[in-house]
């Protein structure tokens, strides 16, 4: 079973790249997906026409996996740390 019970529909998160410049990227959720039990789509966070960073699937048991191209390993690692603890500040 999934543990994170606080799932995003839509949020920003800042990425620290070990090569270029750090970005502030938007994480959505993927309501239509069938592909896993939760799957988030990372873009870019503000840009006129934001470019699709890839998507990240979570399974039943809260498993991750990335699903692209473009991030490296840490910076997978830091989305889905994002996505596990996030918290809505209300």
């Amino acid at each position: 079973m999934i543990n994170n019970t606080n799932i995003i529909n839509d949020a920003r998160a800042w990425l620290k790249r070990k090569h270029g410049p750090d970005e502030v990227i938007r994480i959505v959720l993927d309501v239509e997906s069938k592909a896993a039990e939760l799957c988030y789509l990372l873009y870019t966070a503000y840009d006129e026409q934001p470019d699709y960073l890839g998507r990240v699937l979570f399974d039943v048991q809260g498993f991750w996996i990335y699903d692209g191209d473009i991030l490296t390993v840490t910076e997978q690692e830091q989305v889905a740390k994002f996505i596990i603890n996030y918290q809505e500040v209300l």
